[in-house]
């Protein structure tokens, strides 16, 4: 199955080794690629694309996570992964506060960045590991509150395998990575994951962990 992607960034280096990663792939196809938040926010929604490569300095006081918002208001099935050079814990919740489901560095190998983008399409939150250390951190640095799973009547709806499977999420997880981990298939998990999403009624790996973990 081909998963259409764009990508909008302002730096035209950067823009095009993105383009030669899509392009290099078999499995994605490349539908447009924009230098502006403007150019993005008008051709983004006519193209439809499932998955977008968003960067967040667009230059000239253009943001992208202000594009991920104003898209993703209209347009909540378009998934969007911030790529990025900015690791500061501000950036990375604010990007995901907006819509994004992914987080990745510009720096990412471009397999690794492959298997991000079929990750996200996939269901899941991909993102990179300097990131997801950051996200694990600043919830063990959050105030004591009620245990994960005990604020939300929905959560106790989850099995413990569900809760294995959420806790492994959190920490930035690949199916495959949790798959391996757990010594289940991959189609496992995205079962588990399936039902995680059903029983919380969200839509992406990011809600589920901050419902579970009461963010």
């Amino acid at each position: 199955m081909i998963t259409t992607v764009c990508i909008v960034d302002d730096n035209l280096d950067i823009r095009t080794a993105l383009e030669e990663i899509v392009l290099m792939s078999d499995e994605h196809r490349l539908l447009g690629s924009f230098a502006s938040a403007a150019e993005a926010i008008q051709k983004i929604p006519i193209l439809k694309p499932q998955v977008v490569l968003m960067d967040i300095n667009l230059g000239e006081g253009e943001n992208g996570i202000d594009c991920v918002r104003h898209i993703k208001a209209d347009h909540p099935e378009i998934l969007f992964m911030m790529c990025t050079v900015y690791e500061d814990d501000e950036k990375i919740f604010e990007a995901l506060s907006a819509g994004a489901s992914g987080y990745i560095l510009k720096k990412t190998a471009p397999t690794k960045m492959l298997e991000a983008l079929k990750e996200l399409k996939d269901g899941g939150a991909p993102m990179s590991s300097q990131i997801a250390r950051k996200v694990v951190a600043a919830f063990q640095n959050r105030p004591a509150e009620p245990a994960a799973g005990q604020s939300d009547p929905a959560l106790n709806t989850l099995s413990n395998r569900e809760r294995e499977i959420i806790e492994l999420l959190a920490k930035g997880m690949l199916y495959k990575e949790i798959a391996a981990s757990l010594f289940i298939s991959q189609e496992t998990v995205r079962k588990h994951v399936y039902h995680i999403y059903e029983k919380l009624h969200v839509n992406n790996r990011v809600e589920a962990i901050n419902k579970f973990f009461g963010r």
